[in-house]
């Protein structure tokens, strides 16, 4: 994933742009969840990258997810708790499309 994909999705260090499909998948998680957005999410994890201007060493990449990176911790997490597989739409799956 590249730091310029963040961007360009409207996670940024001054925040979510609005009119971006940052700000839609922040409205759509806050409807689902009942009007928040939960702290490692999607929405909350894009824009902890976004801010940090930096998503090197997450282990999200372009040829999939890097071997005992946090990526991989946050697919293991997600795993566990949804069953074994990590759900269509679920944080590592959106943060690894980006």
């Amino acid at each position: 994933m590249s730091d310029q994909n963040v961007h360009n999705a409207g996670f940024t260090s001054s925040g979510i742009t609005g009119g971006s499909l940052a700000s839609s998948m922040m409205s759509q998680e806050a409807r689902a969840s009942g009007g928040g957005v939960h702290s490692g999410g999607p929405t909350a994890t894009l824009q902890e990258m976004g801010a940090r201007g930096s998503t090197h060493s997450s282990g999200f990449t372009s040829s999939g997810i890097s071997g005992g990176s946090k990526a991989s911790q946050m697919m293991s997490q997600e795993a566990r708790s949804h069953g074994g597989g990590t759900p269509r739409g679920g944080t590592t799956s959106t943060v690894q499309s980006i």
